[in-house]
């Protein structure tokens, strides 16, 4: 079989997948996580995008998620979905689900807790440890990686793994 006889490709598939979109950013204070925060609540595609947040226990995922809920207008009390797995949210005209799968250990949990209704219903979702459920959930539009350097500075790095995702990093400020 010569070079040019190959398989054609799937209709849809891209054969040339382009490349995931990265921003690396360092937040010296919590008050950058802040800033960083109402930024991306600004995002036009945030509304209902799939957010992930990666990071080593106290990188600051759920410190991030709470200035990014108060910069979108969440009012009332924020609090970690560790034990409940998946807290809503509400702010005007949105609804946002801030999951934790940290402690999911089967993947029948996913369906009876009724996520991927979840996922298929407009709104913004925020997940904590999404390597626990990466097979039953759609590409992160944004994956935001969280490294601590020390006691407040965070080396960052923005991933973006779909359209939307390129589009809001080739639109974020320099």
């Amino acid at each position: 079989m010569t070079a040019a006889h190959h398989t054609p490709a799937i209709v849809g598939s891209d054969d040339n997948p382009r490349p995931h979109a990265t921003r690396h950013l360092q937040w010296r204070s919590e008050d950058d996580t802040a800033r960083f925060a109402a930024q991306l609540a600004r995002w036009p595609g945030l509304r209902n995008a799939y957010v992930t947040l990666h990071g080593d226990l106290g990188a600051g995922k759920t410190t991030l998620v709470r200035h990014l809920l108060r910069a979108l207008g969440v009012q009332g009390r924020i609090k970690s979905p560790t034990y409940a797995v998946v807290e809503p949210h509400e702010a005007p005209g949105l609804s946002i689900w801030h999951f934790d799968f940290y402690r999911l250990e089967d993947p029948r949990e996913w369906e009876d807790a009724g996520f991927r209704d979840i996922f298929a219903s407009p709104g913004l979702k925020l997940a904590e440890w999404p390597e626990k459920a990466a097979a039953m959930t759609p590409p992160a539009d944004l994956a935001i990686h969280i490294e601590a350097i020390d006691e407040t500075q965070r080396g960052v790095t923005l991933v973006a793994h779909t359209p939307a995702g390129r589009d809001m990093l080739a639109h974020w400020p320099a």
